[in-house]
């Protein structure tokens, strides 16, 4: 891109920045020019999740971009939680790093890991509303892209990307897909032995823990609140109930269960389960292309709904290249960066773009046919419950199964 061209993409992005309506109370905000050229010669260490060499790969591709771009230079350092980069940050904190110290500039992040460093102030000032290309994140019908584990994101965390449990297999092994956390149970005491799913504290496995919660809570709307051991008690009992009596029917009669979803997933290639899950809907669609599942394997979600949610990238209080940092959440917003992760042979992760309010010519980066394993129907994505009953759950769970 030669100098003419980047500077009308800038002073184009920096007018549709000043257009957009913010959602949060006004903040004193450097303007996007500015930071755009604070941002340039510095270097983003985004720390994220590196178990997936398509994920890998295009976060390769991203930082191409922002260098010719921009001159910012993006370091993925891998990692496999992102828990520990909470708690290294918290420990910047606790021996003194100030506002410029960190080791962390980016983290991809979402749930009790950024309501834990919301309300430990590990994160920069809110600096969504600054973003140019925020005004085209679908805010309305995607409401979770504003509220992150039922806790408001208040412009300290970017929206990057979709998801919603589902659920696949193959349709010449299973023919009548279960609708239900009941209908689960039934085929599971159909076909003992060929039901399961991921162990907690795995993301998935808690996900699942979470679905047969939302399911059978006496009352869904305490589950939007910060737990109690009264709520606790009273909200989960139903669903120890249901995971007692399901647990002697799958793999292994509920003595073990699989490490993480691919696991779970191969073991469903291999024939040895009916059926795995994801929290990408095009995961199947991805392992199809790759030539891994056979074509006739079919994604689908519960009737009701399944639980959905945004993941985010954010910004740490002691990040060095907190201007840069900036930039990168931006490009990450684009539709062309949107579009190229939302397209099945590179991630396949669904876009928090409202792409029906794009200029036609970036609409049209989406346009593409309905791919073998792809989920054709989406159902109600249901809300997650609040951040705080993740960790009680997954510990009484692995008091009462884990052994």
């Amino acid at each position: 891109m030669n100098a003419t061209l980047l500077s009308n993409r800038r002073q184009a992005l920096t007018l549709l920045g000043a257009s957009a309506l913010s959602p949060w109370t006004a903040h004193a905000a450097t303007p996007w020019p500015d930071t755009l050229r604070a941002a340039r010669g510095q270097t983003v260490y985004f720390n994220a999740w590196a178990g997936s060499e398509r994920i890998n790969a295009y976060l390769q591709w991203v930082a191409g971009e922002l260098q010719r771009d921009f001159g910012v230079k993006l370091q993925h350092v891998k990692i496999s939680d992102a828990a520990d980069v909470v708690k290294r940050v918290r420990a910047e904190k606790q021996a003194g790093r100030k506002d410029t110290e960190g080791t962390v500039d980016l983290i991809w992040i979402n749930g009790e890991n950024f309501a834990a460093m919301k309300r430990e102030g590990l994160l920069s000032a809110p600096f969504v509303q600054t973003l140019p290309n925020f005004q085209w994140v679908d805010t309305v019908g995607k409401p979770t892209t504003l509220v992150d584990f039922s806790v408001p994101t208040d412009g300290l965390e970017s929206p990057w990307g979709m998801a919603q449990l589902t659920f696949f297999a193959d349709v010449k092994r299973l023919p009548q897909l279960p609708q239900s956390m009941s209908e689960l149970l039934a085929l599971a005491r159909a076909q003992p032995g060929r039901i399961t799913y991921p162990r907690p504290p795995n993301f998935h496995g808690t996900t699942f823990v979470k679905q047969a919660l939302i399911e059978h809570a006496p009352d869904v709307k305490a589950l939007a609140q910060p737990v109690t051991t009264a709520a606790l008690e009273a909200q989960a009992a139903p669903l120890w109930r249901f995971l007692d009596t399901m647990h002697p029917h799958l793999w292994r009669g509920g003595k073990q269960f699989p490490q993480n979803s691919a696991a779970q997933r191969q073991m469903m290639a291999d024939g040895e389960l009916l059926l795995a899950l994801t929290f990408n809907p095009n995961e199947a669609a991805n392992e199809i292309a790759a030539k891994r599942l056979p074509t006739t394997v079919q994604s689908w979600q519960f009737a009701k709904g399944t639980i959905g949610n945004t993941h985010f990238v954010a910004i740490p209080y002691n990040a060095p290249s907190k201007a840069a940092a900036q930039v990168v959440a931006n490009f990450l917003l684009s539709p062309a960066a949107q579009a190229r992760k939302a397209d099945i042979d590179v991630w396949g992760d669904p876009t928090v773009l409202d792409v029906a309010r794009l200029p036609a010519a970036e609409r049209a980066r989406f346009a593409s046919a309905v791919r073998p394993g792809q989920l054709t129907q989406s159902a109600p994505a249901l809300p997650e419950p609040h951040a705080s009953w993740v960790d009680p759950l997954e510990k009484e769970w692995t008091r009462r199964y884990g052994v």
